[in-house]
């Protein structure tokens, strides 16, 4: 794993630096802390002006020490921010922990730029990560179809992904919602974009996203996805130059052996997947194992966190902070990925003990990197058209928010000088 070592600059502050120069406050992120997710905000706080923030990876639930600044009690105190003053022999004493555990200390030092891929008429609580973003107070800005195209990607160093059909089949709701007025909406409505952008199809349009997508993460990006982005913008990738879309979603027939001319050489994460051509099956392809955990049922379904050498891998342990080991699960149309379908060098970070299903990977490509997190919202198990938006307010210490909000966190740590 030292590989993921690479993309980050893992600063390890040991006990001999004078300890009263390091920070004045520990947030704690263990069960002590009252609201972990507003923390995340609180770091973000710090990084935007421009403070440095060393998150202390594996040190009671990842927490972060953070340096004494004007407002910095007002602040963790409106947002109802648990943290401890602590002294420089206290600080010596955490670093000397930390350096002969497995414990890392990594310097967040630089806000990243954030962007969410979002159409026109997606609202904050259809996307789990704009709810926590808007939630821990975290800026970040919404780009579509038109800005990906024209190359505005390179202006931020985190991309987010939801809840999207980059196959052009309108999320496959069409068995069941093909005649309600919002479906019938949002076809017209995507259409009209492709058009616009000079595409006779939605699905060519997608394509051509998806491939922006990919350049973006080569050349140095950092992605995240969840839900129905992580499988679909895989297929899209893989039917390059061919058509995978039924004719009820694009008018026309799919490429005779469309299954077999798939190039999986060209996704991040998954090969050797499967289609599924019906257009009435609300399902993409067998990589999601969302029948399996609907098997379980809520209550039942539970997913494991792995823990790292966090010394030698410090972005899978950074991805993973958390104070609980093992994380209640919740669906989505891609609610888990099929384990054996995954290429190789994807690592793992969470799974369903005993099973074929993962639920959270990550993984390398050219300069960037992506992490895949199955599920729709962490706090609303069986996620409906038409539910009302999950009130964060009741969830402060959600184990499922905290690893999105890792992710967000996560390119901070990376050195100015290696944005491409």
């Amino acid at each position: 794993m030292r590989t993921f070592r690479a993309v980050i600059i893992a600063v390890v502050i040991m006990a001999a630096v004078p300890a009263a120069a390091l920070a004045d406050f520990l947030v704690p992120m263990d069960l002590s802390q009252s609201n972990h997710l507003k923390a995340y905000g609180l770091a973000w706080y710090v990084l935007g002006r421009g403070g440095n923030v060393r998150w202390l990876l594996n040190y009671r639930g990842g927490s972060f020490l953070m340096p004494e600044t004007a407002g910095l009690t007002m602040e963790a105190q409106a947002r109802g921010v648990r943290m401890e003053r602590v002294s420089g022999s206290d600080i010596a004493a955490i670093l000397r922990e930390i350096d002969i555990s497995n414990m890392e200390v990594v310097l967040l030092e630089k806000a990243p730029e954030i962007a969410v891929y979002a159409p026109p008429n997606k609202q904050p609580w259809d996307d789990a990560v704009m709810m926590a973003l808007e939630y821990a107070g975290i800026p970040y800005k919404k780009v579509y179809d038109r800005e990906v195209l024209a190359g505005s990607l390179q202006l931020y160093d985190w991309l987010h992904l939801h809840h999207e059909d980059f196959t052009g089949q309108y999320g496959k709701f069409y068995r069941g919602y093909r005649a309600a007025e919002w479906y019938i909406r949002q076809q017209i409505l995507f259409e009209e974009i492709a058009e616009a952008l000079g595409y006779d199809k939605v699905s060519e349009e997608k394509k051509a996203v998806a491939e922006m997508i990919r350049e973006y993460v080569r050349s140095g990006g950092f992605l995240f996805a969840m839900c129905s982005a992580c499988d679909t913008v895989e297929l899209a990738l893989a039917a390059r130059g061919i058509d995978i879309a039924p004719r009820q979603f694009d008018h026309d027939g799919t490429t005779p052996g469309c299954q077999d001319k798939l190039d999986y050489s060209r996704c991040f994460a998954f090969e050797g997947f499967v289609l599924e051509m019906n257009p009435m099956v609300y399902e993409f392809s067998d990589i999601d194992m969302t029948m399996a955990a609907a098997a379980r049922g809520e209550g039942n379904d539970w997913f494991t966190l792995f823990e790292f050498s966090a010394k030698h891998d410090p972005v899978p342990t950074m991805l993973v902070q958390n104070h609980v080991s093992v994380v209640e699960g919740f669906m989505g149309q891609t609610t888990s990925f099929r384990k054996n379908l995954l290429k190789k060098k994807v690592l793992v970070m969470g799974e369903v003990k005993g099973s074929n299903e993962v639920r959270y990977i990550h993984g390398n490509l050219g300069k960037g990197t992506f992490t895949f997190f199955g599920g729709h919202d962490p706090e609303d198990y069986q996620h409906f058209v038409g539910d009302p938006p999950t009130d964060l307010d009741l969830y402060p210490n959600s184990p499922g928010y905290r690893l999105i909000l890792n992710n967000i966190l996560f390119p901070a740590a990376r050195k100015k000088e290696q944005k491409t």
